[in-house]
């Protein structure tokens, strides 16, 4: 596959680990497919993993490990060789770097976010980093503001503030992980809810609200006390000069017919 070399890409200076294999590249164009053909390719990938590490270096402090980074550098690097046509007359290195490049960020954008973030956010991002990290050599002492940021990477506040929180959105933060400042351990999974009891007996309450409207004055006093003022069934008995045995019968059935009114306005509901 012949390739088409970004014009802007064509005055990249030649670096100290640009080595010079035109001749090499010329000898790969026209070897068959073969052993010969294989080893020359080696050779030409070989000696251009330097620049391929150096690309990789450029990106290492964006939270990957550097040898993975180098990995994928040098799978670009590979791409660029069998790509690369010599008889277009561009310098391999003018196509080589953005092919190298572009397959690194295509690594951090489709391996590196924790959460999922949409293209035109992760470009955001980009552009606000880059426009922070030049706002902060002539502006030293104090951040870059928002509109300060907007200006220089040609966006809208809007737009910077999308970015900004994008920053913070590459990795997520573990539940584990102790608050900023916190001198005690307490994590952001300390200050997360957890689910409220208490609303399982406002369900169960107004569930059984229509049965126990139906009980005699009676029952419903001695479910009161039993079941709202904690008082045992001797107390009970005792409170309403009746046997504990009564009582307890009582608790029974008052209890079981509120539990059929539930269970008839359930199949109702059904």
């Amino acid at each position: 596959m012949a390739h088409h070399a970004d014009p802007s890409d064509r005055d990249i200076p030649p670096h100290d680990d640009a080595p010079d294999t035109a001749s090499a590249f010329r000898g790969l164009a026209v070897l068959p497919a073969g052993a010969e053909r294989d080893a020359l390719r080696d050779e030409i990938v070989e000696a251009w993993l330097p620049m391929a590490d150096r690309l990789a270096g450029r990106f290492r402090s964006r939270g990957e490990h550097l040898d993975d980074l180098r990995q994928v550098a040098a799978l670009g690097l590979v791409k660029a060789v069998d790509r690369y046509d010599p008889e277009l007359g561009n310098a391999f290195e003018s196509y080589a770097v953005p092919t190298i490049t572009g397959e690194i960020k295509r690594h951090f954008r489709d391996h590196m976010w924790t959460l999922h973030v949409p293209r035109r956010v992760q470009e955001l991002r980009n552009r606000v980093r880059h426009a922070s990290q030049d706002l902060s050599q002539t502006i030293p002492g104090r951040r870059p503001t928002v509109a300060e940021i907007a200006e220089q990477a040609d966006l809208s506040e809007e737009d910077v503030r999308t970015g900004q929180e994008a920053l913070a959105s590459f990795s997520a933060l573990s539940l584990d992980a102790e608050l900023p400042g916190s001198d005690d351990g307490y994590s952001l999974g300390d200050a997360l809810g957890a689910p409220d009891p208490a609303l399982d007996t406002v369900v169960d309450r107004q569930a059984v609200r229509d049965g126990l409207a139906e009980l005699p004055e009676r029952e419903r006093a001695i479910l009161y006390m039993r079941f709202f003022d904690d008082m045992t069934q001797s107390s009970i008995a005792d409170e309403l000069g009746i046997s504990q045995m009564h009582v307890s019968r009582l608790i029974s059935r008052s209890c079981g017919r509120v539990q059929d009114q539930v269970m008839r306005d359930t199949g109702e509901d059904a």
